[in-house]
C-alpha cells in the first residue's frame, strides 16, 4: 500500500511540474511582440516560347526566295533554284561540279561561267526581337545534316538589309573537309556594302562527325546577348560587354538564310584549288523553326 501511494505521489508531482512548465512557456509567448517574416514573393514566371513560324519542307518553298546568280567572297558556284529539291519532308541543297553561265551577282547584267552550281534560299519574312512589340527574345532553329567534301561551305545564318547595317549572325558555318567542327560569327557595320573591321568568330572543334547525321543548330537572340547552341548545348555567348555591337542588332529583323557555297575566302589560301574539291555534295535540312517570347 505504501509503495503504491509513493508511486501515486510521484506521478502527481511529475504532472504538476509539467503543468507549471507548460504554463510558463505558454505565458511567455506574447503575440503582440512575435516577429513573423512575410513569405517570399513568388518568382516571376519564365515566359514560354511560342512558335512564330516553321517550315517542315513537306510541300513547297513558297516562304522562301531562291537565288539565281553568283555571290561574293570569291566563291565559285552559281546558285540556281533547280539545285533545291524537296523529298520526304527534307530539303536537299545539291552541289554539282558543272559548268554553267549566269549573273555574276544578284541584279547584275554581267555574265560569267561558273564551275559549280548550288542552292541558296532566304525567308521572305524577316524575324527578330522588337521592343515596340514587347518581344524580348527570338529563337532560330534548324535541323541539318552537313555536306561532306573539300571546298563545301554550308551555312545557316541571318542578316538584315542593307548589309551589314542591320547586322549578320552566322549561326553555323562549316568546311566540308572538317566534319568534326563548325563555327559561328557576328557582323555589324555602319556603312552599307562595307565589311566590318572586327571579327567575332568562335570555332567549335572535336565534335562528332556533323556530316554523318542530322543535328540541331540554334540561335537565341536577346537584346544584350546572342547564344549559339548545338543539340541543346550552349557553345558560345556573345554579349554587349564583349561585343559592343550586339545591342545594335536589336529591333533589326533578319532574313533567315540557308546555302552551300563552294570555295572562296572562307578557306585558307592553300585550300582554294578547285580541282581538289568534291564533285558533288548535299546539305539536308529537316526543318526550320522560329520562336519568340
Amino acid at each position: 500500500m505504501r509503495i503504491k501511494m509513493t508511486k501515486m505521489h510521484i506521478k502527481i508531482g511529475a504532472l504538476s511540474i509539467l503543468s507549471i512548465l507548460l504554463f510558463s512557456c505558454s505565458s511567455s509567448d506574447d503575440p503582440e511582440t512575435e516577429q513573423v517574416n512575410p513569405p517570399d514573393p513568388d518568382p516571376e514566371p519564365v515566359k514560354e516560347w511560342s512558335l512564330v513560324w516553321e517550315d517542315n519542307f513537306d510541300t513547297d518553298l513558297s516562304a522562301w526566295n531562291a537565288w539565281d546568280s553568283g555571290a561574293f567572297n570569291e566563291e565559285v558556284q552559281l546558285y540556281t533554284p533547280s539545285q533545291l529539291v524537296l523529298e520526304n519532308g527534307v530539303l536537299s541543297v545539291n552541289v554539282e561540279r558543272k559548268e554553267v553561265t549566269g549573273a555574276t551577282i544578284p541584279g547584275s547584267m554581267d555574265q560569267k561561267m561558273f564551275p559549280y552550281t548550288s542552292g541558296r534560299i532566304e525567308t521572305k519574312t524577316t524575324y527578330g526581337p522588337s521592343s515596340a512589340a514587347g518581344e524580348q527574345e527570338y529563337r532560330f532553329m534548324a535541323r541539318i545534316q552537313l555536306p561532306a567534301g573539300a571546298g563545301m561551305w554550308p551555312a545557316f545564318w541571318s542578316f538584315g538589309d542593307p548589309w551589314p547595317t542591320k547586322g549578320e549572325i552566322d549561326i553555323l558555318e562549316a568546311r566540308g573537309n572538317e566534319p568534326n567542327q563548325f563555327q559561328s560569327n557576328v557582323f555589324y557595320g555602319t556603312t552599307a556594302g562595307t565589311a566590318t573591321s572586327f571579327n567575332n568568330e568562335e570555332i567549335y572543334t572535336n565534335l562528332e562527325d556533323l556530316t554523318a547525321d542530322f543535328h540541331t543548330y540554334e540561335l537565341i537572340w536577346a537584346k544584350d546577348k546572342l547564344t549559339i547552341l548545338l543539340d541543346d548545348v550552349v557553345k558560345a555567348t556573345y554579349t554587349t560587354i564583349r561585343n559592343h555591337n550586339i545591342s545594335d542588332l536589336f529591333d533589326n529583323k533578319h532574313k533567315i538564310t540557308l546555302n552551300v557555297a563552294v570555295g572562296g575566302i572562307f578557306f585558307p589560301p592553300g585550300d582554294r584549288d578547285i580541282t581538289a574539291y568534291a564533285d558533288t555534295a548535299v546539305m539536308k535540312v529537316d526543318w526550320v523553326k522560329v520562336y519568340k517570347r
